[in-house]
């Protein structure tokens, strides 16, 4: 998330597309609502259903799931036709003006970018990338590359004319026809969102995983990335790229390296093919591109060091500071989540540890999830309920490969639980969607044996080093033996201050700064990532993350709010990563003489002192700025040469219209998801992402393309009812009489004609499995036109299960329907766009009392 919640309120114009805010994001909706009565920003609802976000929104338009890049694309080519560009934010903050590799080229007989080699379902990209000027004279040293620029945007090799040229064939008709907006729609979405590419507007985007749970989910993101850049919306208030989180603390779990690929502050995980931590820094270290860019990833070294300092303490010594008893990943191995279900289920991983999730409901084809379950040794179910993940022995409808149903005396798997404690019997920090790490409390011990997570991971983590320690010939017992610990533990008890100071870092000996006229001493806190260092003298647990624990203490709990007025940046409430930065890139929200664009909306300008045309002192006011180096003009319009490129992060300075990057391609293509009711792709001839993974076993099929079987797309969602897969939701009798079973909407047309009443139980069945829901015709749903053929999509919230309601009647999780497939960068399941048929169901079923006693929580 670029901007944060209340930033919201500063838009114009906010684009809500793949999620449903009202309902599961009231948080954010209040901010937009703001926006709309205080300021009379538009509010513009894109969604395969009317929700009740669009019943507050003042556009709404409809298209099927799984046609998003064809939409946005529409808005490219909306933009770029009409040149509603923000050019003067393009051309100097952007690689729009980057001439391109003469042999890049998009095949539009193939559908696919060059370089692509079908047997590997993956791209050799050695034609992505820019033309680089070279030196003037043949003696002459350059000290970064410089690529070559058109800053007219009329040179054809350039991105701008690419991507232009790409998005031609995105117009009106064929989008009208891929996505089913209707025509007059679309024109009224492009007209209204465009008009923020000015200085004198600003527009957002609000996404949540409507958009990312796609095989071309990362390149839903880029294609509205790429909007915001042309219109110039990105580092402004009110602008930005704003995600949705489903959960809390979404945004600091993965900032902390919830995920397999990377290790906290987004340091890259290292391969088995970087034996030391030299060879790790030269294969992630960026060269930098053009002399002004600050290339902020140069930066590297210092960041990993003091990571690894934080984590093995005086154990970790040069040169390679511990990097040896980290783990490594063997190179070309995907370790996502679905690929851990298809390594479980062949036998080849013997333990697992399901803390804190329920993926017997939440993963995609749960069916395969549930009989991957069964192929373990041992099961370790961390929770605060009983869960359909730790009793998956006990599954009325479990069966393996060949459709043999398996009770508990077929399953070898050893189940133990371990009941923890829910978020309010804890203390800790939260990072919300906005980046703010904001601290919470505990409000109540937890019940029972129920303990804290690091309780249990101290009890855990005591025996294992009991074992390392004791037992001679334990295999590669360093990690535990010496990675830091004890410091975070009053005995038994966890003290989280303790892991908040660790996170933020601190100098591990006396340390001076000439430069800077800065001395610190052994044991201060880090105030910042720029005084780290590679040299193994300072340590932080995660870079992004110095500063927030500083010698007035612990920034997360301070609770400050701005005078009335202003933008809301609340600089003193909370603290935000990078520095407490509120909004990212903000010095491409001034001009190339530090001017905001526009006053009213300030977030940084520049203040230094001026001399005959020149500045003379460096000095921003308004959120910190990214990085405190002069503008790129002085007042007199002379070009300085200690200036920087404002999007730091990247080795060229400038943000990335064209990406390369990505798997599947620079530029967003649209490509239909794995299951489609079309035949084929209108806008190009691959039907299916060409870098996307499909898997093809026994239990991962696939429906075929216009399947007369499943012929519905079908998507699924969240209800404001229930949270995730319900695990807390559905053990709470008020909830659970507000929506006390698993339902399906469709059309009334689509209930007309399958004889389908209200109330009737219905059988939703995939290639994969059939769930029994409650009907739900309703006007929220309608028809599409596709290709000249009637679609019709209905709805399944994901958030039921077997478990409880224990008399079964909930039904079970719309995820035994869901496909085994990847977006071809983060392996994210596609759960939002799948074929399904509906029937009246022949089971009998006794509609579910509402009121009927559930089993309250135990220890």
């Amino acid at each position: 998330m670029t901007n944060h919640w209340i930033d919201l309120r500063n838009s114009d114009c906010i684009l809500i597309m793949g999620a449903n805010p009202a309902e599961n994001h009231p948080v954010s909706m209040r901010w937009a609502l703001k926006a709309r009565d205080d300021r009379g920003a538009t509010l513009i609802s894109v969604d395969p259903r009317y929700t009740r976000t669009s019943a507050v929104a003042d556009i709404v338009a409809r298209l099927r799931s799984g046609t998003d890049i064809a939409f946005l694309g529409g808005m490219i080519r909306y933009i770029t036709q009409n040149d509603l560009i923000h050019r003067d934010y393009v051309v100097h903050y952007t690689n729009a003006a980057f001439l391109i590799d003469e042999r890049f080229e998009f095949d539009e007989a193939e559908g696919v970018f060059s370089g692509y080699n079908s047997s590997t379902r993956s791209y050799d990209k050695t034609t992505w990338r820019y033309q680089l000027e070279k030196p003037a004279r043949a003696d002459e040293v350059q000290t970064a590359a410089e690529p070559k620029r058109d800053p007219t945007l009329q040179d054809p090799r350039c991105v701008y004319q690419l991507l232009k040229r790409h998005f031609a064939r995105y117009d009106l008709d064929t989008v009208s026809s891929v996505t089913g907006t209707p025509k007059q729609d679309l024109e009224r979405v492009y007209r209204t969102y465009a008009a923020t590419g000015s200085p004198e507007r600003a527009g957002t985007i609000m996404y949540a995983m409507g958009w990312t749970q796609h095989t071309v989910g990362t390149q839903n993101i880029r294609a509205m990335a790429v909007i915001q850049l042309l219109l110039g919306n990105i580092g402004r208030a009110g602008g930005g790229i704003n995600a949705l989180r489903g959960e809390s603390n979404v945004q600091g779990s993965t900032d902390h390296g919830l995920l397999f690929h990377t290790w906290p502050g987004y340091l890259k995980v290292p391969k088995a093919s970087q034996p030391t931590l030299k060879h790790y820094h030269n294969a992630h270290t960026p060269t930098q591109l053009g002399k002004l860019s600050a290339n902020w990833w140069a930066n590297y070294p210092k960041y990993s060091v003091s990571f690894l300092k934080s984590m093995f303490g005086r154990s970790a010594r040069a040169p390679d500071f511990g990097y040896q008893w980290l783990p490594k990943l063997d190179d070309g191995v995907d370790y996502s989540w679905l690929s851990i279900f298809e390594e479980m289920l062949a036998g080849n991983i013997k333990g697992f540890f399901a803390w804190g999730q329920n993926p017997a409901c939440s993963g995609a084809n749960a069916n395969k999830i549930r009989l991957a379950l069964t192929r373990l040794d041992w099961l370790v179910n961390v929770n605060i309920f009983p869960n359909e993940t730790g009793w998956f022995w006990d599954d009325a409808n479990l069966v393996d490969e060949q459709g043999r149903r398996l009770g508990p005396e077929d399953i070898k798997t050893e189940v133990f639980v371990l009941p923890a404690a829910v978020s309010v019997e804890k203390e800790g920090s939260v990072t919300n969607s906005g980046r703010w790490m904001q601290w919470r409390y505990r409000a109540a011990d937890p019940p029972g044996e129920a303990r804290p997570d690091a309780e249990i991971m101290n009890l855990i983590y005591r025996e294992l080093r009991k074992l390392c320690a004791n037992d001679p010939d334990a295999v590669f017992p360093e990690p535990i033996l010496n990675v830091t610990w004890d410091k975070y533990f009053d005995g038994d008890k966890f003290d989280p201050h303790a892991v908040a100071r660790e996170i933020n870092g601190e100098f591990l000996e006396d340390v001076e700064f000439p430069n800077r006229n800065r001395r610190f001493k052994k044991g201060d806190p880090v105030p910042g990532f720029g005084f780290l260092k590679d040299d193994g003298s300072t340590s932080s647990g995660d870079w992004l993350y110095c500063g927030s624990y500083a010698n007035e203490g612990n920034m997360a709990r301070r609770r400050q709010r701005d005078p009335e007025g202003g933008i809301g940046l609340h600089a003193h409430w909370a603290w935000s990563w990078p520095a407490n930065r509120r909004i990212l890139y903000s010095r491409a929200s001034v001009d190339l003489k530090g001017r905001s664009w526009e006053e009213q909306r300030r977030v940084v300008a520049f203040a230094g002192e001026v001399e005959n045309g020149k500045y003379v002192t460096k000095r921003w006011q308004g959120d910190v700025p990214d990085g405190g180096w002069y503008p790129l003009q002085n007042p007199d319009g002379t070009v300085r040469q200690d200036a920087k490129h404002p999007f730091i992060m990247l080795p060229d300075g400038h943000a990335q219209v064209f990406a390369a990057g990505l798997a599947e391609g620079p530029f967003p293509e649209h490509y239909e998801p794995l299951e489609t009711p079309l035949s084929r792709n209108p806008l190009n001839p691959q039907l299916l992402n060409p870098a996307a993974r499909p898997w093809a076993s026994e239990v991962d099929r696939s429906a075929e393309n216009a399947s007369e079987e499943f012929p519905y797309v079908c998507s699924t969602y969240r209800v404001t009812e229930h949270w995730q897969s319900g695990v807390m939701t559905r053990h709470c009798p008020w909830l659970l009489e507000l929506q006390p079973q698993l339902f399906v909407e469709m059309s009334f047309e689509l209930a007309e004609e399958k004889g389908i009443r209200p109330g009737d139980w219905v059988d939703v069945s995939s290639v994969r499995g059939t769930v029994t829901a409650v009907a739900l015709p309703t006007a929220r749903l309608k028809p599409f036109t596709i290709e000249g053929k009637t679609v019709h999509q209905v709805g399944l919230p994901w958030c039921f299960g077997w478990k409880m309601p224990t008399d079964g009647t909930g039904g079970d999780t719309a995820n035994l329907l869901t496909p085994n497939v990847g977006d071809a960068n983060t392996m994210i399941p596609e759960t939002k766009a799948f074929l399904v048929n509906l029937r009246k169901s022949v089971r009998k079923r006794t509609p579910r009392n509402p009121l009927v006693d559930v089993n309250q929580r135990k220890s």
